[in-house]
């Protein structure tokens, strides 16, 4: 079992930054990837971010490449997500989620077995 519990959502305005983390509790937090997704109203669930157990890959959706940085410190059992330049079409609800199943990284929702309760992301225009 494993626990998520994001942080640091909140308002800011277009072409500003937030960073935002996810703890996790549970099974040995190096053992598994860690990814980030995202869902606006009236939208599907979409993928943001994604990292391998150590933190040495990573992989982007291209529409956050060179704004978002993903992150991972396993000494302290958590992953963040380092968002800049933020655009209005960001705007979302922020999931971080573990796939348990692996050391590395997808971007497959569907391969994702645990998920944080989620973080409102705004980005004002």
């Amino acid at each position: 079992q494993v626990q998520l519990v994001e942080s640091g959502g909140g308002l800011v305005q277009a072409g500003g930054s937030l960073r935002l983390s996810c703890a996790a509790s549970g099974r040995t937090f190096s053992s598994y990837g860690m990814g980030w997704f995202r869902q606006a109203p009236g939208k599907e669930r979409e993928f943001v971010a994604a990292i391998s157990w150590s933190g040495a890959n990573t992989y982007y959706a291209d529409s956050v490449k060179g704004r978002f940085t993903i992150s991972r410190d396993n000494a302290k059992n958590t992953v963040y997500l380092q968002m800049n330049s933020l655009k209005p079409e960001d705007t979302a609800v922020y999931y971080c989620a573990a796939d348990t199943k692996t050391r590395y990284y997808t971007s497959d929702v569907n391969r994702y077995d645990y998920w944080g309760q989620g973080t409102q992301v705004t980005v004002s225009s």
